[in-house]
């Protein structure tokens, strides 16, 4: 399953740490760095968490809770974060985590749901999201085989759904970046298939684009020295420019597959490099040709030596000089 382009998705996150003058500012760095999806995340803590429920081992000055708090944006800025993504010529992704920020998203202007990992499981916003019709992008970072069949079966009619595979791990690494599901995913859901790549190189989305991924998913941050809980495993702006770069090259010659037999563009490099059967010492009209009366030198441009079985043996059709480049006009 070939698709025309290969879709690169920044993945912004919270590094904008609740700064809007950043969140606009990564929106544009994106576009410098090759991406077609900018993608935030919509939380509203109390919709999606208690507040007494246990933060990630990063946030030790405030709990998630109040980071969540701290650097939510209200529905114009949402709003105008999705009219500064459209005007650059980008698409605008979001995940949600709970139906209030499904709907608040939809009002205020989205073009690609993402369902994050930990929400998989959490069908009847599921549900919600596969009643909004937009294209959706099902991450699959902590989630068995059981469960992702009971997502794809709520998305079944979804027109556009991309399954993403992914390791929720900070960072990921060779051992558990998970290539081998790319093919697997594919075979068993007929669907594009995508890679959240949580690791801190760019080797591995390179090598799913090889394997036949639409979608690549990565953070993109102003510098991993930032606060925050995604800037640390993200890239920063030259190695995203150089993920998107070598991903599309790869992309391009996936989708551009090579016919061996067509030699049509050899031609000259052919006749340069290669080698003929050459007369090695004159030779009359009528004359029987034997080994020793050949010899194989470049230019590639007459009978090549690994036809030398149609040559020995028989007769020549007129007297043949030294160095004559031998083509089967020449013989009886």
């Amino acid at each position: 399953m070939k698709s025309k382009s290969l879709v690169i998705v920044a993945e912004i996150g919270s590094v904008h740490d609740g700064s809007f003058g950043n969140a606009l500012k990564l929106i544009e760095l994106a576009k410098e760095c090759g991406a077609h999806i900018v993608k935030f995340q919509f939380h509203i803590p109390e919709e999606e968490s208690l507040d007494s429920a246990p933060s990630p081992k990063f946030f030790t000055s405030e709990s998630r809770f109040e980071y969540f708090r701290r650097t939510a944006f209200s529905a114009s800025q949402w709003s105008e974060l999705y009219s500064a993504t459209r005007e650059i010529g980008l698409i605008f992704g979001c995940s949600v985590f709970s139906t209030k920020a499904l709907e608040l998203l939809i009002d205020s202007g989205v073009d690609v749901l993402k369902v994050p990992s930990g929400e998989v499981t959490n069908h009847p916003l599921l549900s919600e999201v596969a009643s909004t019709n937009l294209p959706i992008h099902l991450s699959s970072g902590m989630s068995n085989w059981r469960e992702i069949d009971e997502a794809m079966g709520i998305f079944q009619n979804c027109k556009e759904l991309t399954l993403l595979q992914c390791t929720s791990k900070y960072p990921a690494t060779s051992k558990d970046i998970g290539l081998n599901m790319i093919p697997l995913m594919r075979e068993r859901y007929s669907v594009p298939v995508g890679l959240s790549d949580h690791s801190l190189g760019t080797e591995f989305s390179v090598a799913a684009v090889a394997l036949g991924v639409t979608v690549i998913e990565k953070h993109l941050t102003f510098s991993r020295k930032m606060y925050g809980s995604d800037a640390f495993n993200a890239l920063e702006p030259v190695e995203f420019l150089d993920l998107s770069t070598k991903a599309q090259t790869v992309f391009e010659a996936i989708n551009n597959p090579v016919e061996k037999d067509d030699l049509s563009q050899f031609q000259e490099m052919r006749a340069v490099f290669q080698k003929s059967i050459v007369i090695n010492t004159p030779v009359a009209e009528g004359q029987v040709l034997e080994l020793d009366m050949l010899k194989f030198l470049k230019p590639g441009t007459g009978l090549p030596p690994s036809d030398l079985a149609k040559v020995i043996g028989r007769k020549t059709k007129r007297s043949l000089p030294l160095n004559h480049i031998l083509k089967l006009e020449d013989l009886q």
